[in-house]
């Protein structure tokens, strides 16, 4: 196929539709770059539920493995499966999913061994090089001597490295609703949670790449509505949705409220705290809730704000041997668990820390919820550097008003931030607001969003 690899490979991941911008042979090639770029022996390759998912990986293997790699195959996994994977047997990964994305994309997450990401700076973009020039020359001579392709069973091994980092030891009977969305979490809740206290209640943990019941983008309201009707229905002390490759955990309280990303960072930062004598980097990208900075400190800690996206904040957690990280995305990164991300261990802390006391959901992170969020709001804009800079002439030299352009533009005062950051692949740009009440939060979303859609 003639492909355009710059339609397909992003910063982080290679993601686009199928069989229409990739297919088998192209995920052959990236493959062979893979073992290339990486130099490596052996690696391990997961996929999941798609429909496309085990034809890709496959194709994926084998153009390793005709490379001189020997290949060991997970077989469906989610995506902090295969983590765990690369991280216990030191092996670059593979793992083929498009996440949240509707049916008909997929895509692959790429780390070196140890789950050390591989973004555009770290070897992604070498590898687009190679596919390329093999998409105009014809495809690499095989190897006098191919790699091997064998199969092994993780799930269990995954599941009890998981409870071996979080103290369940304590906690009392809960009753747990878990929305798979159809994607893996269906596949890996019942291992990882088997021989806990909990009645669990599970809603559509049938693996089906095509998502008949709703997308496994939990980050949207829309949802996580039937969760939310789900929860108090059953009686159950709360609710858990994992998007497609279950990799990120939103959690929504007794009465079917939403716990906010950055109140369970705060939960999770002061609980690995406490298991390091209140010693540790927490990292922080700068759209979480100032609640997150200021949680770590009480606790002792030193938090480190960074820009969003997975790879800044894994480079920062390798950079400054940080304890764990949170974004407001609902992304969970443990330094126990090679800096990679798992929504399954964040699930297992908030497990723990509602099992370990007599109160409800809602009274437990009442703590970490200290101000009023806006939540992301997108704007399409013509001239995103215009709307910048307007923002910018608007709010300079005021009195007790601090502007930082880590990313995008953040404008902040002693009660009140607000972030704009234009998007890397749309004409959008992307705003949160946070003060102490919601008046407030109101008036200065409303006047920020005016700008930018002036």
């Amino acid at each position: 196929m003639a492909a355009d690899l710059s339609q397909i490979v992003k910063a982080y991941d290679v993601r686009g539709v199928v069989p229409d911008q990739w297919d088998e042979p192209l995920a052959a090639l990236f493959g062979a770059a893979f073992a290339e770029v990486t130099e490596a022996t052996a690696i391990v390759v997961g996929h999941d539920m798609r429909p496309s998912s085990p034809g890709l990986s496959r194709a994926f293997a084998r153009g390793a493995a005709e490379r001189g790699v020997d290949v060991t195959e997970i077989g469906l996994c989610s995506t902090d499966q295969l983590y765990y994977a690369s991280g216990a047997l030191n092996l670059p990964g593979a793992m083929f999913t498009a996440s949240h994305n509707p049916a008909q994309y997929n895509g692959i997450k790429m780390c070196r061994a140890g789950a050390a990401p591989v973004g555009q700076d770290t070897g992604l973009t070498q590898i687009r090089e190679l596919v390329e020039r093999w998409l105009e020359s014809g495809a690499p001579e095989p190897a006098a001597e191919p790699g091997t392709l064998t199969t092994r069973e993780t799930l269990e091994d995954y599941a009890a490295h998981l409870r071996s980092l979080v103290d369940l030891s304590a906690v009392r009977p809960l009753k747990v609703v878990v929305d798979a969305g159809n994607g893996m979490g269906g596949h890996t809740v019942p291992t990882v949670f088997a021989g806990l206290p909990l009645t669990l209640v599970p809603m559509y943990f049938e693996l089906d790449g095509t998502f008949p019941n709703h997308e496994a983008n939990p980050l949207d309201p829309a949802n996580i509505v039937d969760l939310q009707k789900r929860v108090p229905a059953e009686g159950a002390d709360l609710g858990i949705a994992f998007d497609g490759d279950a990799d990120r955990c939103f959690v929504v309280d007794e009465n079917g409220d939403p716990v906010s990303p950055s109140a369970i960072t705060a939960l999770v930062a002061a609980r690995e705290l406490a298991r390091t004598g209140g010693k540790g980097t927490v990292i922080h990208n700068l759209i979480t809730s100032r609640t997150v900075s200021e949680v770590v400190k009480e606790n002792g800690g030193t938090p480190v704000r960074t820009r969003v996206g997975h790879s800044f904040i894994k480079a920062e957690m390798a950079r400054s041997g940080a304890i764990f990280g949170g974004e407001h995305s609902a992304h969970y990164y443990f330094k126990d668990f090679w800096n990679a991300d798992t929504g399954m261990l964040a699930a297992l802390h908030v497990l723990a820390a509602l099992g370990g006391q007599d109160g409800p959901l809602s009274a437990l992170t009442a703590q970490y919820d200290r101000y009023a969020g806006s939540g992301e709001i997108n704007s399409t804009v013509a001239d995103q550097a215009a709307r910048l800079a307007a923002i910018r002439a608007a709010y300079e030299g005021r009195p007790g008003i601090t502007l930082d352009d880590l990313d995008g533009l953040t404008v902040s005062a002693a009660d009140w931030w607000f972030n704009v950051r234009p998007s890397n692949t749309e004409p959008l740009l992307r705003l949160n607001a946070e003060a102490e009440d919601e008046a407030t939060m109101t008036r200065i979303r409303d006047e920020a969003l005016a700008i930018i859609r002036a």
